[in-house]
């Protein structure tokens, strides 16, 4: 599991938008929580940590592998 920290994330939306972001990336079994209150995310499956924090870079939010 990977486990990533996200910024800038201020409504539900915007965890439907890093969801989204990470579903999209080839190897992601599961998105297990995006969590606006803690500003992290959990993913499982063999996606590569840089591909998980450029897809979410890429829909405006700041984040980094926990």
């Amino acid at each position: 599991m990977v486990k990533l920290i996200v910024d800038g994330m201020n409504c539900g939306h915007c965890v439907k938008s890093v969801t989204e972001a990470l579903e999209g990336v080839a190897g992601v079994d599961k998105v297990v929580e995006v969590s606006l209150e803690k500003g992290e995310a959990l993913v499982e499956g063999s996606a590569d940590a840089a591909a998980l924090v450029a897809a979410i870079e890429e829909r405006g939010f700041d984040a980094r592998e926990a």
